[in-house]
Order: structure tokens, then C-alpha cells, then sequence
């Protein structure tokens, strides 16, 4: 009943400020008239624009500034022209500079974004919501990306087939484009209206203009865009693409005596295309048979204590391309700290790592798969003119073996069954775009076989979403219900009961229990809030998010926790326009308080934080997190509830002037708690050097220190009580990541990744929790003097009642992990759309000794050893209809 009167009371207040009163405004919409090429010649794409087929339409000019303050005059002219014919659209850009030796003519590889540029962008679909933008740098590198959401969300990872040229001269710079109408999409109506935006940046000068202008203040993007008029008789084209691949790697690394598997050396040859086809000219098929991801970059090295899984980022093209169709955040919020990455789908889950490890006996060797194969996978995308958006994926994942060597006689092990994954994704936009109403549905079916019934068997999520916005978009209400259902043998679910995010054998959760006869579970979850974010300098965001404990995603989805209730509020107050010796400046506050379903307060917390941009260019934040109130239902894996000393943290973060070819930025952030329970500093600071237009080099680096009193080690049993064992741990972490990249032409570039990682723990002062919920440190637990404790061979043991008895003991959990990774490509795009890649991956991973200083550890384990080796050529070729 408190929840509900809180959350009650929170919905109140934050629904009293719609009573007042707001300014209603009309944004008027420029018009762009284009015309058909009737008996001219097309123009050639040269970037001079001296063609007579320019000369059928007008100049269209006064461009107003964006940034750095909006609703002035541009410092530089900027004009375009648009024409057409049956296939293509062109467009010539004259970007006017009267310092034309100061245009920034940075090199990039595709979709860099470096230096000066524009952008044109097309709502071909005019539905306010979706649009195509292709941008042109002064270097003529292209980029290009499908905006959705309103301009909200966007895919840099679209490469339509389109042509460009640009150019300097001596009146500043100039390009033209080229773009089929078979890589956009539309009606077929008779007289077509597109929504249009034409973006302008100077790079030396931060400054960025706009042909419609929009406020910085407005709700929405693509909505505000200006009109192009006078496409006629235009035919919509459907897409068809192949684009069969070949693949030979030859990998080399330490050779292993006696592993028949370890003989240092591997190669491999394989092929597989992928496909793109327009069912019509709104939704397209993409498929892809057996995909290869070998240029791929590596993850970045992470390490984690609090068991729970850690978030990678989805590297891979096909599942990259149009996944903000497929998206579903479980409790987004612009609060955060509402479990951000949560999602229905997490492509990451699809060709991962095989789920079991087979044991070994003595004089046993094993080749495991380091990934299961995709056999195949298609997904069907799009959006219609009335407003659907519509995504479906069907992906199929072979069964693997493990090979077991036991002298000379070889057998296999199932280390993950075959598996067929299913995403349906659906939303509708209705009330002129204002509103829309969706949902989504996953399935994940394994044909379970011998040892793997720890598995699920299936799995299955669905959901419902929606959002209403008023007052030209500032105004929003959104929100969505998950539901989950998992099947599997009983020690599957009763694995899934005991797991960290959902410990049903919580000891003092009186409203949760262990059930051994289950074989399934089901969950529900969702989040509901109000928000304003345009029209005016004030945005807040407030709302509630829950997932009650049988909640399961994790077949499929992404999700740390279950047993959650939160409520959390955003509130922020913007200068968007210069002032003094600002650019802009904004000031947030946050706050949240989480609960379980047993009723139990396990958080409040609040955060005030600003950040600014000077109007020398440079940027700099601060802030602070303040935690009174705070409890775990995890800490003491499955044991009771445990109590952390009130704490916070602050940081402060800078970067310099971004238009310099040499600028740096930083973060350290330190923060603890009472009694020194805690103490950590975290640091990062990065450096970036441009010497010349073409190449481009960065060095990211972390250094971390971790102090903490009480670390979660081990449960152990005496006398039938659970012990619950922690330790005061030191940790650090040290990650330095360099980059290159060297772009010859927009066409062929090169680039390297190299990043070695150490982390190291080393632990002391073990003691035993007494009263995990008392309010005074010392009275939390009970300590074992140095006579109570003995390490023999890296095992721990521990003499409790002193009586010259091992009562119970554990491993060492002293660790210190090493790891070198790194990637070298080479990037041919030999044609529009057919690519050449050269790569060498590098790298290894070892487990030093925790006593060793950290660079001793990198020394012994990463340089003084023979590293993995893997040298990949892979070829494409792209055949368009």
C-alpha cells in the first residue's frame, strides 16, 4: 500500500504542470520546387556543377544558423539545386566560403562525419517521422544513415548505392549527388511531396546552418523538415542486391605438445552470400547464408565481480542494419539507472559462444567451437506510407560438437543444440504522427539432446508499447508491457531460479521460494512516464518501472535483474543559446527509489549534475550522486538482503576544442562510503592527433582503483548456518587503447586497434557476516585473526571456533587477468558496393600472479609468449537490379 500511495502521489504532482499555460507555435515550412529533365543531358558528377542541366531550376539559399546561436544570419552562404529524371536524383551544393585555404578537408573512411560537410536529408516517405540522409564532406568522403523516431534514432549502418563528387575552388567548396530512387523508398502517387532538409557544417567555426530552421527547443527533427515539390510520374523501384562472398584465413598461435588440436597452425576457406530484396517498394527481404564477421573488431576487455553479465555492443553488419526496427527497451529512461541495455531482443544472442563446456579427464584434450554457426538468417523491414513499421527475423543456429582426444581416439560432445530464434516487430503511427501504438514478439526453440537439458527448451517474450505526444511533440506520454515464458526440464528452471538475477532461495524473501517440481516460469515487466522536451528551457521526464521475479529475457533479450520496482524523475533546465563566455549550458537533477516485490526499500538515491560547451569550443562537466538508502538482494548471492554505508561519488570531465588537430579530453570520478566500507577512483583520459587530413591517431586509456572492505568471496556451512565470506580487496585495472586510421582515398583506408588490458584483485582480512542489515559497519560482521586462517596449494581454510579444526574453507580469489587485442584492416571499396579486406587479429589472454606488480604480469603473459595470429582476405562483390 506505501508503494502505491508513493507512486500515487508522484503521478499527481508531475501531472499538475500540464495545467499551464504554454505558447502555441506554428513553424512555417519552406518549399523547394524541383523539376524533370526532359531532352537535356543528365549531368556528369563532377563536382563542378557547370552542367545545362542545372540550369532548368533556381538557387535556393538563406540558410539560418543552428549552432553555435540560432536564428541568425550564417557567416558563409551556402545554396542547392535539385533536378531529376527517370531513375535518379541529382543535386549540386555550392558551400561559399570567402577563406576557402581554412576548409577542413579531413580524410575518413565512409560515414566519418569528418571536417566540413552537408547533409541532404529526405522524408521520401513523408511521414514525419522516417528519413534518408546522405552526406558529403569537403575531402569528398560519403555518409549516409536512416534517421527514425523523429530523428530520436538513427543507422549509419545503411549503404545505399549512390554517387558523388566534390570540390574546391577558389569560391569556397562545391559537390553533386547522385542518388537512384531505388534505394529510397515511396508512394506512387502521381505528385509526390517528400519532406526535405539541407544541413550545413563549417568545421573551423563549430558553426552549423540549416535551410529549414529549427529551434533547438523544438520537439522533433524529421517532423520540422521543409517541403520538396514537383516529383511527377515517378515509378518507386524494387531493390534487388546479391552479394556473394569469399572467405581464407590461415590462424597461428602456440603450439600445445600432445594436443592434437594445438598444432599451431589452422586454415580455412568459406563462402556465403547475402541478399537484399524488395517484396515491395515499402518492405525488403534481407538474407544471409552462412555470414562471415572475420573484419569485425573485437570486443573490448571488461572484468566484473558482481557476477552478473556484461553488455557488448552488436558489431555486425547484418544484425546492425535497420535494428532500431527491431528495438524494444524494456525501461528506457532519461533518468537512467533504469537498466538502459534491457531489451526483448539482443542479437548478441544469435552465433554466441556454445553454452556448455565438456569436462576433461586426465590426458583428454578438447577443440571447443568458439562460436556457434549461423546456418542462415533473413529478416523482412520496412515502413509504409500509412504508417506501419514492420520488422520480422528468422535466424537458424547449427548444432555443435566439441572433439574429445583421448590417445588417438576421438569423440564428440554436443555443446549446444540447434536452435531456431524468431523477433516480430510491429508499430503503427496514427493522430498526424503524434501517436503510435506497437508490439513485439520473440522466440527462441532449441531441439534439446543429451547433457543439455539444462537448457530451456523454448522461450518466449511479448510486448505491447505506446506514445502520445501533444503540443507540438514537446509534450509525451509512453510507456510498455513485457511479458515472458520460459519451458525447460526442471533443473533448467531451477537453474533459472537460482541464477543472480533472480535468487529465489533468498533466505529472508518470505514472498519467494525455490519450486523443484517447475518447468516453467512466467514473468511480467514495463515502465509508464511523462515527459516535456521542447518549447521552452525546462524538460523533465517521470514515470515507474517494474519486473516482477519470474521475469526471464535472457534467451533472447538482455536483462540483469528481475524483482524490481522503480521510480524515477529527470528534471533539466537548458541555455541553448550563447551567453557570456558560454556556448550553452544545462543543469539536470535526478532522483530514484527502488523497492522488490516483497515491499522491501532497497534504494533511494538522487544526482545533480551540469555541463557546458565554452565558446572557445571546449566542454566541461560535473556532478555528484548522493546514496543515503542503500540495499542488495544480490550481494550475498541468495543469502539475506545486505546493507551498503550510506556513500556517493563525484566527477568532472573535460575535452578541448574538437576543431584542433590536436585535442584531448578526460574523466576521473572518485567516490566511498562511511566507515571507508568503499573507495574508488576511476580515471580515463584520451588524446587525439591529426597531423595530416589523411591520417587520423587516438589513445584512449583507464585506470581504476577499487578499495573495499567487505567483497562477496564464498558461502560456506557450519553447523548447518551458511557463512557468508567476504574480504577487503585492492583492485586495479589498467586499459590503453590506440587507434589508427589511415584513409588514402574515401575509397581505401587503413586502420588499427590494439588494446592491452590488466586487472588485478588482491584479497585480505576475510571475516564472516553476522548481521548483513546492521546500520553500524562494525557491527556487520565478525573477523578472523591470522590464526584462524591458513592458505595451503591456493586453498583458504579456516579455523571459526578456534578449536585447532578446519571448519570449512575456499579457493583463493586473489586473480589477475591479462589480455591483449588487436585488429589490423584494410579497406577496399573497388566498386560501389563490392568491397576487399585485408585483416590481422592479434592476441592473447593469460592469468599472471596477483603478487606481481602489473606490468610484470603483461610482460610474462602477453610479450614473453607466442600470441594468436589470424590472417583473413575476404572479397565481395555486390550485383544490383
Amino acid at each position: 500500500m506505501k508503494i502505491i500511495n508513493l507512486i500515487s502521489a508522484l503521478i499527481i504532482l508531475f501531472l499538475l504542470p500540464l495545467t499551464a499555460q504554454e505558447e502555441n507555435k506554428t513553424i512555417e515550412k519552406r518549399k523547394y520546387f524541383t523539376s524533370p529533365l526532359s531532352n537535356e543531358k543528365a549531368p556528369v558528377i563532377d563536382g563542378e556543377i557547370n552542367d545545362d542541366a542545372w540550369n532548368k531550376v533556381e538557387w535556393s539559399t538563406d540558410f539560418t544558423q543552428r549552432d553555435p546561436e540560432e536564428g541568425i544570419p550564417p557567416t558563409e552562404k551556402t545554396q542547392f539545386k535539385i533536378i531529376y529524371d527517370e531513375k535518379f536524383m541529382y543535386i549540386a551544393v555550392e558551400c561559399l566560403d570567402s577563406e576557402p585555404d581554412k576548409i577542413n578537408k579531413r580524410l575518413s573512411r565512409r560515414d566519418g562525419f569528418e571536417g566540413d560537410w552537408f547533409i541532404v536529408s529526405i522524408d521520401s516517405y513523408h511521414d514525419l517521422t522516417t528519413a534518408f540522409c546522405f552526406n558529403v564532406t569537403a575531402a569528398g568522403v560519403k555518409g549516409d544513415e536512416v534517421l527514425t523516431a523523429n530523428g530520436n534514432q538513427s543507422d549509419s549502418n545503411w549503404n545505399p548505392i549512390w554517387f558523388t563528387k566534390s570540390k574546391i575552388n577558389n569560391n569556397g567548396w562545391s559537390a553533386e549527388l547522385k542518388i537512384p530512387f531505388s534505394q529510397l523508398r515511396f508512394s506512387s502517387v502521381e505528385d509526390q511531396i517528400w519532406g526535405l532538409q539541407v544541413s550545413r557544417k563549417i568545421f573551423r567555426k563549430n558553426e552549423r546552418t540549416n535551410w529549414q530552421h529549427i529551434s533547438k527547443s523544438d520537439a522533433g527533427w524529421v517532423s520540422n523538415f521543409g517541403e520538396l515539390h514537383g516529383l511527377k510520374n515517378i515509378k518507386p523501384k524494387r531493390q534487388v542486391e546479391l552479394q556473394p562472398y569469399v572467405v581464407g584465413s590461415i590462424e597461428t598461435y602456440e603450439k600445445e605438445n600432445n594436443n592434437p588440436y594445438k598444432d599451431g597452425l589452422d586454415t580455412k576457406i568459406s563462402t556465403g552470400i547475402d541478399g537484399k530484396i524488395g517484396i515491395t517498394n515499402d518492405i525488403t527481404l534481407d538474407f544471409t547464408i552462412n555470414p562471415d564477421f572475420g573484419q569485425v573488431e573485437a570486443d573490448p576487455a571488461a572484468i566484473t565481480l558482481d557476477a552478473f553479465q556484461i553488455f557488448f555492443n552488436e558489431q555486425r553488419p547484418f544484425f546492425i542494419e535497420n535494428k532500431n526496427i527491431f528495438d524494444y527497451g524494456v525501461s528506457r529512461s532519461e533518468a537512467g539507472n533504469t537498466f538502459w541495455n534491457d531489451n526483448l531482443f539482443y542479437s548478441r544472442r544469435i552465433g554466441g559462444s556454445p553454452s556448455y563446456y565438456p569436462g576433461l579427464n586426465e590426458n583428454e584434450y578438447a577443440k571447443q567451437p568458439s562460436n556457434t554457426t549461423i546456418l542462415g538468417a533473413a529478416k523482412i523491414s520496412g515502413q509504409t506510407k500509412n504508417g506501419w513499421s514492420i520488422g520480422v527475423l528468422e535466424t537458424m543456429t547449427s548444432k555443435e560438437f566439441a572433439k574429445i582426444d583421448l590417445d588417438g581416439e576421438e569423440r564428440k560432445e554436443l555443446v549446444e543444440p540447434l536452435t531456431n530464434y524468431f523477433v516480430g516487430r510491429a508499430k503503427k503511427d496514427f493522430n498526424n504522427r503524434n501517436s503510435n501504438i506497437g508490439g513485439i514478439f520473440t522466440a527462441t526453440n532449441r531441439k534439446i539432446e543429451g547433457n543439455l537439458d539444462f537448457l530451456h527448451k523454448s522461450a518466449y517474450t511479448g510486448g505491447l508499447d505506446f506514445e502520445h505526444r501533444w503540443k507540438e511533440r514537446a509534450w509525451y506520454v509512453k510507456g510498455n508491457t513485457v511479458i515472458s515464458h520460459v519451458n525447460g526440464s526442471k533443473d533448467a528452471i531451477l537453474n533459472t531460479q537460482y541464477s543472480i538475477g533472480h535468487l529465489f532461495h533468498r533466505v529472508d524473501a518470505d514472498y519467494l521460494s525455490i519450486d523443484t517440481t517447475k518447468t516453467s516460469l512466467t514473468g511480467l515487466g514495463g515502465h509508464v512516464k511523462i515527459g516535456k522536451v521542447g518549447n521552452g528551457n525546462f524538460m523533465f521526464e517521470s514515470g515507474i518501472a517494474w519486473r516482477t521475479p519470474e521475469l526471464e529475457l535472457n534467451d533472447l533479450g538482455f536483462q540483469r535483474t528481475a524483482d524490481d520496482i522503480r521510480h524515477f524523475t529527470w528534471a533539466g533546465y537548458a541555455f541553448r543559446n550563447p551567453f557570456s563566455i558560454f556556448n550553452r549550458m544545462q543543469f539536470n537533477y535526478n532522483h530514484w527509489m527502488v523497492y522488490d516485490f516483497g515491499g522491501n526499500l532497497n534504494s533511494v538515491s538522487w544526482n545533480l549534475n551540469m555541463n557546458t560547451q565554452f565558446k572557445n569550443n571546449w566542454s566541461m562537466g560535473t556532478g555528484c550522486n548522493i546514496n543515503p538508502y542503500q540495499f542488495s538482494n544480490s550481494e550475498l548471492r541468495g543469502g539475506p538482503r545486505y546493507r551498503f554505508m550510506p556513500g556517493g561519488n563525484t566527477w568532472f570531465w573535460g575535452n578541448s576544442d574538437h576543431t584542433k588537430n590536436f585535442r584531448f579530453g578526460w574523466n576521473v570520478s572518485y567516490g566511498g562510503t562511511q566507515n571507508k566500507e568503499e573507495r574508488s577512483l576511476y580515471t580515463y583520459a584520451y588524446i587525439l592527433y591529426q597531423p595530416i587530413n589523411a591520417l587520423n591517431i587516438s589513445i584512449n586509456s583507464n585506470y581504476n582503483i577499487v578499495n573495499k572492505k567487505l567483497q562477496y568471496v564464498s558461502e560456506n556451512n557450519m553447523d548447518n548456518d551458511a557463512r557468508y565470506i567476504m574480504g577487503s580487496i585492492n583492485q586495479k585495472t589498467v586499459g590503453i587503447s590506440l587507434r589508427l586510421n589511415y584513409t588514402i582515398n574515401p575509397n581505401l583506408s587503413i586502420q588499427y586497434y590494439g588494446q592491452p588490458f590488466i586487472a588485478r584483485g588482491q584479497y585480505s582480512d576475510f571475516k564472516h557476516i553476522t548481521d548483513p542489515t546492521a546500520r553500524s559497519f562494525n557491527d556487520k560482521f565478525e573477523g578472523f585473526s591470522t590464526s584462524q586462517v591458513r592458505l595451503e596449494d591456493n586453498i583458504y581454510s579456516i579455523d571459526e571456533n578456534k578449536d585447532g579444526q578446519n571448519d570449512y574453507s575456499f579457493s583463493n580469489p586473489d586473480f589477475a587477468f591479462v589480455q591483449f587485442r588487436s585488429n589490423l584492416v584494410m579497406r577496399w571499396e573497388y566498386i560501389p558496393g563490392s568491397e576487399l579486406f585485408f585483416v590481422w587479429s592479434q592476441g592473447g589472454t593469460g592469468f599472471g600472479d596477483p603478487n606481481e606488480r602489473l606490468g610484470t604480469s603483461f610482460n610474462d603473459q602477453i610479450i614473453n609468449r607466442k600470441l594468436q595470429n589470424i590472417f583473413l582476405i575476404k572479397a565481395t562483390y555486390r550485383f544490383i537490379k
